[in-house]
C-alpha cells in the first residue's frame, strides 16, 4: 500500500513530541515587569465585565437615541443623482467598412474615409 492511499489519520509528524520550555527565572520576571508597566499605562490585562452564564459583556451601555433627538427635523428622501447623461448615437457622417484585427487580437475599426488603415493592419503596421 503507498501512502497515497492511506488516510490523514496517518502522518510521520509528531506534535506532541517536544512539550514546551518554561520560562528561565530572567525572562520570567522581564514578562512580569513588563505586565505591571502595562497594566499602570491601562493597557494591561483587566477584569472586563462578564453575565451569570461567563460570556463577555460590554463595558458601556448602549445609548438611548430618541432622548437625545437633534432640533433640525431629518428626512428620509434621497436626493437625485443629477440630469441623465446624453447616450453616444452614431451620426452617419463615417462609415464603417468593418473591423479589423490587429496585434495580440485587438479589435480595430476600419472607417472608408481611411483605406490605408486596412492596407496597414493587413500588414500589420501601427
Amino acid at each position: 500500500m503507498t501512502m497515497q492511499l492511506v488516510g490523514p489519520y496517518m502522518t510521520t509528524t509528531r506534535y506532541n513530541r517536544k512539550q514546551k520550555q518554561s520560562k528561565s527565572k530572567k525572562l520570567q520576571q522581564a514578562h512580569n515587569e513588563h505586565e505591571a508597566w502595562l497594566k499602570r499605562m491601562g493597557v494591561g490585562k483587566t477584569n472586563l465585565p462578564v453575565d451569570h452564564k461567563g460570556n463577555r459583556t460590554g463595558i458601556h451601555d448602549i445609548p438611548d437615541y430618541k432622548v437625545n433627538q437633534p432640533a433640525v427635523k431629518l428626512s428620509n428622501k434621497i436626493a437625485a443623482h443629477g440630469p441623465a447623461k446624453e447616450s453616444n448615437t452614431y451620426s452617419g457622417d463615417r462609415q464603417l467598412l468593418g473591423i479589423a484585427t490587429m496585434h495580440k487580437s485587438n479589435m480595430v475599426p476600419v472607417f472608408a474615409d481611411k483605406k490605408d488603415d486596412a492596407k496597414d493592419i493587413a500588414n500589420m503596421r501601427r
